[in-house]
């Protein structure tokens, strides 16, 4: 049985992400920083569902985290790197230094402490190899109106995809970067009610269902070692991507 840990795995992409995973036999260990949300997202799957809540920000909860999954599963196929937060639209210098601070811990440092564990424990587990999906998005490619903390850490997410995919290479370990577009989540429910665009006016813009996300994710996963998808963009077709800016 194949075998995956998603972090931000108690909503959102996360958790539809987990789901569809599980729904198709995978063996799925579920990180977030709350335990409630985790058992929400296994239920009904509680034989194949390993709850873990960790903060993915603390190094030792991570390498802790790590060592259970090696004793639970006994080995990772793959890493889907998700956790990650935002901030409202806003100007650089009205950026609270502290909403700076936490967005970048999880968006980059987060991203950076599962990456290196995983990384780890894939170099060395007998198969040795793996693969790490992490969640970019399309800020990664161009950024929206007021969006300078979010949009840096996601740039940072595409160096930390690139620099794997090298280092990788003589381990058999994968790196790609799924970049999503307006997926209907809590996160992204201010898509339907308007938000601020390159002009500075407010508009509604279309979003896709996240199923989507998560059967995107899983072709990434299903690979064999020797294929990736490097980047792949995920989006609703009509919102403004293309030409914005």
């Amino acid at each position: 049985m194949q075998t995956i840990l998603v972090t931000g795995a108690g909503s959102g992409i996360g958790r539809t992400t987990a789901r569809t995973f599980l729904e198709n036999g995978w063996r799925v260990a579920l990180a977030g920083r709350r335990e409630e949300p985790l058992r929400e997202t296994a239920e009904g799957f509680e034989d194949s569902a390993v709850v873990l809540p960790f903060d993915v920000t603390d190094p030792k909860a991570v390498e802790s985290a790590f060592v259970e999954i090696a004793n639970q599963f006994g080995h990772l196929d793959v890493l889907f790197n998700n956790a990650g937060v935002n901030l409202p639209a806003t100007m650089i210098d009205e950026i609270a230094v502290d909403d700076w601070l936490n967005l970048a811990s999880t968006n980059i440092t987060g991203m950076f402490l599962c990456a290196r564990a995983a990384f780890a424990l894939m170099r060395q587990q007998d198969p040795q190899g793996g693969r790490i999906i992490n969640n970019g998005s399309i800020s990664s490619h161009v950024p929206r109106f007021g969006s300078v903390p979010y949009t840096m850490s996601k740039h940072a997410v595409t160096g930390l995809t690139k620099s794997l995919s090298l280092d990788g290479r003589k381990f058999d370990i994968a790196c790609g970067q799924i970049d999503i577009g307006n997926a209907l989540t809590d996160m992204a429910q201010k898509m339907t009610e308007g938000v601020p665009q390159a002009d500075g006016s407010i508009a509604i813009e279309p979003v896709m269902d996240v199923s989507h996300v998560a059967s995107s994710v899983l072709h990434m996963a299903k690979l064999p070692l020797s294929a990736n998808v490097q980047f792949m963009i995920v989006m609703a077709s009509a919102m403004p991507f293309i030409g914005r800016g």
